[in-house]
């Protein structure tokens, strides 16, 4: 058998079993909320399973079959080996495309909305050109796309965003991961799994209309050349709407061809090529709390106002990425996989800031500084693998060994600018905001400052997953050696540091479908530049424990994880809240504790039920420079809770209509990082509605139709850097799709 049929037949096994139970919305879902989201979501994680008898005996031949090949071409990318993710010791949430595609999810922070211990949108709903996001109260700026990081211009604005149109699925795994994947924070890491070439032809396009003006298209076709070993896969995607913000444009286009090319039953060459263009990336700007996120009794700010102009006001980028795979297997036991890309990306702006010492809450002027970033960048990264499964007595070892390596450089151009013979911008008050004062033959540059950036990342890795019986075990370590250089306006600055990560982790399986786990991990984190008197930065460590228990029934119609952790990060950098343009400040230390709970049950053969909960309790503990010690950082909610359901009508008139409703409630956080003031706490619910349109006539086979709302009572919400930087959250927005798959 080759190497494609063993994987074909896999995922071919599992998903005639995710069909027969109906559980079309996810792998894995989500649990709860104190209140009475709480009481709910408790009432599924402990609910029995509804809907088991008629698929017992279909699920024990699908499982006996999965097993038998699952060790030979799977590999979980959270340990890189065969172990799936019910299998591992450590807490993993897994978002399927089915899910965010009914959600009508634009992005990828709005698919994590649903992801328990992750906390998106940290700039609100206006700003969609970067996917900022945190898990278990640390922020992190990269993500990963089929397992090899997503490399950003390191201190700007330029980093690939990947369209959810090109994803199968998004994977984020809680705590550190550095041991296989280099430098990241504690807190976890995303990673984006793009959608493969598949054997069976397939095509689906797709047309969409909604709220702000929503004009978009999209092909997705797979399938094989003739009768040869090589199988396709093009996506594309055409999208333009106006954005939240008065005078801004969000406008984009993709396209992702991937080729599968079958040397021989034992070799796999892939080739993947992804190209996105974003003409117009809506806005980049803040507006203050007063008025906002606060009364003020000399006038209100509108959510849809802008703090920007419009004739100052551009946001460009475009990237590529093009990349291929070897994977061979030397026999049942061992295998190779290298795993490269090589990126180039572009980005221009134009846009205008402010500071706190520039507004006047009584009068609602705003002092606006003009200027604009000319980035560009480009990187090679590259994954190497042996992995192999070696019996010891009682004892199976699944062994991994790796090298991986990246390189990026590139260079911003920062320019500031004057107006007339002001430093600002023309006068503007943002109860009354016009946004089309700037003169362009008025603006002349005051300043150029030019920073090239470049970095270089090695690092060498190995693991053994042990399985005795129903014991797992997992070791593992990983040294890097990571050099940066920064040349900023000719005072270069260079940073050479190595480290060791490492962890360790166990798991029982017991027959119930109860698996309690325990492990233990560190990160690493380097850190370029100087502080204010100079010297080099320490590199930022973590540390973290944790402990838990995951539960699948028999007939996977029940699944659910509960952690505790404990993370505790040493010499931290934040950016100084005095000088925010100035060198940041290493504080010292972070502790981040608290509890997840996420579960999802079928509690019929046509009714699933999500849920999540999660508690975080995140303290600067030591602070030698800001006196920030005993505060909370800003973005990180103690309490955020979620809930979906899916109705999926089989009969009757309705037949073919699938309903989905859901709740997302993110607590209370801090609006600056002296803790001053709070950003209010709020609960948003959204909307899905689907219909297969071949109920009404047979020539329709194929055809549907989905109405996606986000935000559905068009709540207002908030996040905030601070006191003088926030941002609206979204709006309601309505999406309609119609699908036709053939």
């Amino acid at each position: 058998m080759s190497l494609f049929d063993q994987d074909f037949k896999t995922h071919s096994l599992k998903a005639s079993f995710l069909k027969a139970s109906s559980l079309k919305a996810s792998y894995l879902k989500t649990i709860p909320c104190i209140t009475p989201v709480a009481l709910a979501v408790t009432s599924i994680l402990i609910a029995p399973s509804l809907y088991a008898a008629d698929l017992a005996n279909e699920q024990e031949v699908s499982e006996q079959e999965t097993i038998t090949v699952l060790g030979q071409t799977y590999r979980n990318t959270a340990t890189k080996t065969s172990l799936e993710p019910e299998e591992t010791p450590q807490s993993i949430s897994v978002i399927d495309s089915e899910q965010f595609e009914n959600r009508g999810a634009t992005s990828v922070q709005q698919v994590l909305r649903y992801a328990p211990g992750v906390n998106a949108e940290l700039k609100g709903g206006s700003v969609t050109m970067y996917d900022n996001y945190n898990i278990r109260g640390f922020e992190n700026n990269q993500m990963y796309y089929d397992g090899l990081v997503l490399q950003y211009l390191t201190g700007w604005n330029l980093q690939p965003q990947i369209d959810p149109i090109a994803l199968e699925r998004v994977e984020v795994f809680k705590g550190p991961s550095s041991v296989l994947y280099g430098a990241m924070p504690p807190g976890g890491m995303v990673n984006l799994i793009t959608k493969s070439p598949q054997k069976e032809s397939h095509t689906d396009v797709s047309v969409a209309t909604g709220s702000r003006n929503l004009a978009k298209a999209s092909i997705d076709t797979t399938g094989q050349f003739g009768d040869s070993n090589v199988y396709y896969r093009l996506i594309g995607l055409a999208s333009h709407r106006d954005g939240q913000v008065d005078n801004t444009t969000e406008e984009r286009y993709v396209f992702a061809p991937s080729i599968d090319w079958y040397v021989t039953d034992n070799t796999l060459i892939n080739f993947n090529f992804y190209y996105q263009n974003d003409p117009n990336m809506g806005m980049n700007s803040s507006m203050p709390a007063s008025g906002s996120v606060w009364d003020n009794p000399n006038g209100s700010i509108d959510k849809n106002a802008s703090m920007g102009d419009e004739n100052w006001s551009k946001f460009e980028r475009e990237f590529w990425m093009a990349g291929y795979k070897i994977d061979h297997r030397f026999n049942d036991n061992w295998s190779f996989l290298q795993n490269a890309r090589f990126m180039k990306a572009d980005l221009y702006q134009e846009n205008t800031y402010h500071v706190a010492s520039g507004w006047d809450p009584t009068t609602g002027s705003l002092d606006r500084y003009i200027y604009s970033t000319d980035e560009e960048s480009e990187g090679f990264t590259i994954d190497n693998q042996l992995s192999g499964r070696v019996v010891t007595g009682a004892v199976e070892h699944n062994l991994l060994l790796g090298v991986d390596y990246q390189h990026l450089k590139g260079s911003s151009n920062y320019t500031s600018y004057s107006y007339g013979n002001s430093a600002t911008a023309p006068s503007f008050n943002v109860f009354a905001p016009n946004n089309n004062q700037i003169d362009r033959s008025q603006v002349t540059a005051s300043g150029v400052y030019i920073d090239k950036v470049k970095l270089e990342q090695l690092g060498f890795y190995f693991q053994d997953q042990m399985r005795i019986n129903r014991v797992i075990l997992m070791a593992g370590g990983r040294f890097d050696n990571y050099q940066a250089s920064s040349d900023y306006v000719g005072s270069l600055t260079k940073t050479d540091q190595n480290n060791f990560s490492y962890r360790i982790g166990a798991m029982y399986e017991f027959d119930s479908g109860w698996s309690p786990y325990i492990n233990y991990a560190t990160s690493f984190e380097p850190t370029a530049g100087t502080d204010s008197n100079g010297q080099a930065y320490d590199p930022e460590i973590g540390q973290q424990i944790e402990g838990g228990v995951k539960y699948t029934s028999a007939d996977y119609a029940t699944s659910m994880t509960a952690s505790v952790f404990h993370i505790i990060k040493s010499d931290v950098l934040m950016a100084n809240p005095e000088d925010i343009w100035g060198p940041e400040l290493q504080i010292g230390e972070i502790r981040s504790q608290g509890i997840e709970l996420e579960g999802r049950t079928l509690l019929t053969s046509n009714w699933d039920v999500s849920a999540s909960y999660t508690f975080t309790d995140m303290e600067i503990t030591k602070d030698s420079e800001g006196g920030y010690e005993g505060k909370t950082p800003i973005y990180v909610p103690k309490n955020a809770a979620t809930l979906w359901t899916n109705y999926y009508l089989y009969d009757g008139l309705l037949a073919g209509t699938s309903l989905g409703a859901g709740a997302r409630y993110i607590g209370e956080r801090q609006m600056d990082a002296a803790n001053t003031d709070t950003v209010p706490a709020y609960t948003v619910v959204d909307l899905s509605v689907g219909y297969d349109l071949s109920n009404i006539s047979g020539d329709l086979q194929g055809a549907a139709l989905n109405l996606s709302v986000n935000n559905l009572f068009d709540k207002d919400t908030f996040s905030c850097y601070d006191t003088a930087n926030c941002w609206y959250g979204e709006e309601r927005t309505v999406e309609v799709k119609f699908d036709y798959k053939f």
